[in-house]
């Protein structure tokens, strides 16, 4: 593995993206700036779900399989932490103020909360839909939206309570989640139905059922709410949702089995996991159009950038 290098005080001027490598048990450093990777470091055996804190200082991962919450330091890429999480755990999500970590626990049926803070667990909550894969806050931390992949469902979880308090059918395998910024709507990507379904996150009904790409898997909406991107892992390409009209308006071409994706805070780019490229796509946002395709490890679950 490559060592972390010192990076000057003109790079730290842009973010930086983070992608987990399943196939190689690493993580890739991407400097946004110049689109390059500039460290590699070990993280885990099978690294998946990805958040980074609030203040930038840590990165946390789900580790498929040791079962495991990893916590690296990113000013020296060291693993400071692990939390035990449950069988076969994926997707996490980190609340908008930066104290918990929701985690959707596959074989358990079940997501976890994580305090930030002690690190410790701190809630199990039982699931009705099985095999959840994404587990999503609200941005006004009031919901926990859950995909579960085996049961066509999104399960919706009440924080306050710590409890499921509904679901909502959608369509065939529910993978990635998004809300939008108002917490109006969110958008559910049904890999078997090759559709995105939108969410009335008020009435907890489908509202509007949009044909995106074969096995429409991750979702990402932009931080001004007015696009949602929708990764097609059968077509290899990136469908680009209008929130205003709820209609693909462009579809841009990516790596092999694009999953996973992340934005700049400034929504001009789009960085997309592309699995079987072993690639992170970049994506221009104005243009609608490739611009990078960087390299990787093997088998890239996804992107987080703080």
């Amino acid at each position: 593995m490559a060592l972390p290098l010192l990076l000057s005080s003109a790079a730290l001027a842009a973010p930086f993206a983070y992608a987990p490598n399943e196939g190689s048990g690493s993580i890739s450093v991407i400097d946004t700036a110049t689109d390059t990777v500039v460290s590699t470091f070990t993280a885990g055996a099978k690294p998946r779900g990805i958040v980074a804190s609030v203040d930038g200082k840590f990165l946390y991962v789900s580790d498929q399989p040791t079962n495991q919450l990893l916590k690296f330091d990113l000013k020296t890429f060291k693993q400071v932490g692990a939390v035990a999480l449950g069988k076969s755990p994926e997707g996490i999500d980190l609340s908008h103020d930066g104290r918990w970590i929701v985690g959707a626990i596959e074989l358990n049926n079940q997501v976890v909360l994580i305090d930030t803070k002690s690190d410790q667990l701190k809630h199990s909550i039982a699931v009705t839909g099985k095999n959840p894969e994404h587990a999503v806050f609200s941005p006004d931390g009031k919901w926990i939206y859950v995909s579960a992949e085996d049961s066509d469902v999104v399960n919706v979880i009440d924080v306050a309570q710590r409890k499921q308090i509904d679901e909502v059918k959608v369509g065939l395998r529910p993978r990635g989640i998004g809300f939008t910024p108002d917490n109006k709507y969110a958008y559910v990507a049904a890999e078997g139905a090759s559709e995105a379904h939108v969410i009335d996150v008020q009435t907890r009904k489908v509202v509007k059922v949009i044909k995106a790409g074969l096995r429409a898997n991750g979702v990402t909406v932009s931080n001004d709410g007015k696009r949602v991107y929708i990764s097609n892992g059968g077509d290899a390409n990136v469908s680009v949702i209008d929130t205003a009209s709820n209609e693909v308006v462009a579809t841009v071409g990516v790596g092999q089995r694009p999953w996973n994706m992340a934005l700049t805070p400034d929504d001009r780019k789009l960085y997309v996991a592309c699995g079987r490229s072993d690639a992170v796509v970049v994506i221009d946002t104005r243009s609608n159009q490739k611009l990078a395709e960087i390299k990787v490890g093997k088998l890239p679950w996804g992107v987080a950038i703080r």
